[in-house]
């Protein structure tokens, strides 16, 4: 296996960015900083010129005890020191993949593609938390090489590491990494009904499986199965699952 690190830090190397390409980039921190306060999840933006933090949000989640400063100022450093070995072997089959894919795309379709999965990070006490890790391009160079990525980070609905998937804005289509073949395969987003969608929203609301019935004028029997279908079609065990899965893949 190659050096996790290595794989991290080689695998998109761009050079130097243009002044023509610099004078292009517009001030996006302000906007990434907006989205962050209105965002229940860690957010921080990649530099690949640099292989450095633009940004970081002071949510907690992805800080592992550090300021949000101090994870800035690690930069990439932040993954060799709070990111279990195996884990890191597997951010660098996902990079070398999620970047092979990338460099086959219309350097005009680049930016509709976005990347998922899951992996730990190691706090200062010592315990680890599998967290969801969703990546889209934030900025291209002239060339279509991916300079700048704004990142999401949450807490997993899985129990594993993987689950590596790269979505296509505005389509149904999707691909899934064999991390042992380093292929990916196609294929499309679970789907669900019109009523499974409207159970699913109301429990987003807050709402009970009495309180749903009593909405859409049934039995809470008839709830139930609809719930029982979700987590069939979206393969999770429970409600929080489903409703994690569904906001992640903008199913509701």
């Amino acid at each position: 296996m190659n050096n996790p690190k290595s794989s991290l830090l080689t695998r998109n190397t761009i050079g130097e960015i243009s002044a023509s390409d610099q004078n292009k980039s517009p001030d996006y921190i302000e906007v990434v900083k907006a989205f962050a306060r209105l965002t229940y999840e860690s957010v921080y933006v990649i530099d690949y010129e640099k292989m450095s933090f633009d940004y970081v949000s002071d949510n907690p989640l992805f800080l592992c005890g550090y300021t949000a400063n101090e994870v800035k100022e690690m930069g990439y450093e932040f993954y060799f020191r709070h990111v279990p070995e195996k884990d890191l072997e597997i951010l660098g089959i996902i990079n070398e993949a999620g970047f092979d894919f990338y460099e086959r795309l219309p350097i005009e379709e680049k930016k509709n593609y976005s990347i998922t999965y899951d992996f730990h990070l190691i706090n200062k006490d010592n315990k680890k938390v599998l967290i969801n890790h969703k990546l889209t391009p934030l900025l291209l160079t002239t060339e279509g090489k991916l300079w700048k990525s704004l990142c999401a980070v949450s807490i997993s609905n899985h129990k594993t590491v993987g689950n590596i998937e790269i979505y296509k804005e505005g389509s149904d289509e999707m691909w899934t990494l064999d991390t042992s073949t380093r292929a990916w395969q196609k294929s499309n987003k679970a789907s669900l009904t019109k009523k499974e969608i409207q159970v699913l929203q109301l429990h987003a609301q807050g709402l009970t499986i009495n309180e749903i019935a009593e909405k859409l004028h049934v039995a809470p029997d008839t709830i139930k199965y609809y719930r029982r279908k979700i987590f069939e079609r979206l393969n999770v065990s429970n409600i929080l699952e489903a409703l994690a899965y569904a906001v992640n893949r903008k199913i509701i």
